[in-house]
């Protein structure tokens, strides 16, 4: 007994002084349980809006006080401009809101049709009958089916005694004319529902049998186009195990300094910079196959458009590989050991895909944590490549993307050439 108290006792306090056996045992669970808690502990939460765009082509009273009810909705955000405060391009066209969708700066718009609001055609159901169209980016298959439901409910709300009205209409022409009775109910009802809508006290019922025609679009592909979607899984597994691979292939310069070949490299004429410079480029070059190599596998067997995007594809993956490689040489250079390497990245990487959005889309998440993937290598690099698939960005539109990556890839490697003066003490 005395002997194994011993080995507990050694086991106990090896982990307590390796920070890195800490960190993976009780930091990293944490942090995986806070991330995935926050995205779908929080989706019932209804401080979490949706963005939507709004065009009223039909300008009638019914139009008027439902664009109104959706305006007040606490789980939507509605803009009938181009921006969200008010400014640019008013939303009076079809067009304008695709374009909206199309850009990315709402997932979903909605157009209210000419003649949607006349008598007898909110509720039909006639193939000629205007129809609501949500215009979607169904790269978020959640925000069209909120907003349809939510678009139901206020449809109720909005103005009840003309749904009342209508939908005894379409029972009188469907069933048959009221009874006297019927009709005198159908009045003192109806007379209620307004005197309660100029009030502005909310009717009960959520209005969910009453079904306003409604046709989602995917504005983003034509109909019967391939499965864009696949883009997504190609550029979040291919960023993350980039990463890896980086970090992987950066330890080299840690293993060079075992066997004392690293300090050889830096007595001759490249010097420390031009170390590396060398894996840097080496590893870059690497990580550029590695994405190369994910891609063609999802073109030839899942269908990814990559034939029509290979300019975007290009520029997106000589920037992301060459900022990866920069992270792997900065790594290398913060770490004494390979195993120290390998536990410090495992937990930024891991972390970092969660939040930037390589494990699911960033969409699904609360806005403030859709803020703090922005500070992630992977959700600027997910971004550029759903602007090069989904959205058929033209390479001059992914400015944003390639000047934050370039930076980061300057960033690293000025910080890995700063940490790396260690060896040239040595």
């Amino acid at each position: 007994m005395t002997g194994i108290g011993t080995l507990l006792r050694i086991g106990m306090l090896g982990v307590a002084r390796d920070r890195v056996v800490l960190a993976l045992t009780f930091l990293l669970p944490v942090i995986f349980f806070s991330i995935f808690a926050s995205v779908f502990g929080n989706q019932r939460d209804t401080t979490t809006r949706i963005n939507v765009g709004v065009v009223d082509l039909d300008q009638t009273e019914f139009s008027k006080k439902l664009v109104k009810a959706l305006t007040a909705e606490g789980g939507l955000r509605v803009r009938t401009t181009e921006n969200p405060d008010g400014t640019g391009y008013a939303l009076d066209s079809r067009e304008r809101a695709e374009k909206l969708v199309k850009d990315g700066r709402v997932p979903v718009a909605i157009v209210l049709p000419k003649g949607f609001g006349e008598g007898g055609q909110i509720f039909s159901r006639s193939e000629t009958a205007p129809k609501i169209q949500l215009l979607a980016d169904v790269s978020d298959p959640i925000a069209p089916q909120v907003v349809q439901g939510l678009l139901q409910k206020v449809s109720f709300t909005a103005a009840p005694a003309a749904m009342a009205t209508e939908g005894m209409g379409m029972l009188e022409k469907y069933g048959g004319p009221l009874t006297p009775e019927q009709r005198k109910s159908m009045d003192t009802w109806t007379s209620m529902l307004a005197q309660q809508e100029s009030s502005g006290e909310k009717p009960s019922g959520d209005g969910s049998n009453f079904g306003l025609p409604i046709e989602v679009v995917d504005v983003m592909q034509p109909p019967g186009a391939g499965q864009n979607i696949v883009s997504f899984y190609a550029a979040g597994i291919g960023v993350m195990f980039l990463l890896f691979s980086c970090a992987g292939a950066g330890g080299t310069l840690l293993d060079e300094e075992e066997i004392g070949t690293l300090g050889r490299l830096i007595s001759s004429r490249a010097g420390m910079t031009g170390v590396l410079m060398g894996k840097w480029l080496f590893v870059a070059l690497l990580g550029i196959a590695q994405l190369t190599v994910m891609f063609l596998w999802g073109a030839f067997v899942f269908g990814l458009p990559l034939w029509n995007h290979l300019p975007g594809f290009a520029v997106m993956t000589v920037v992301t590989a060459a900022a990866a490689s920069g992270f792997g040489m900065l790594l290398a250079t913060l770490c004494r050991s390979r195993a120290q390497l390998s536990g410090i990245s495992t937990i930024l990487i891991l972390s970092m895909s969660a939040v930037g959005g390589s494990m699911f889309p960033r969409f699904l998440m609360t806005e403030t944590m859709q803020k703090m993937g922005l500070v992630t290598f992977n959700a600027w690099a997910l971004d550029g490549y759903i602007n090069v698939f989904w959205r058929d960005a033209a390479v001059l539109s992914l400015w944003p993307q390639v000047a934050v990556l370039a930076g980061l890839c300057v960033t690293f490697l000025l910080f890995a050439r700063l940490f790396a003066r260690r060896w040239e003490t040595l």
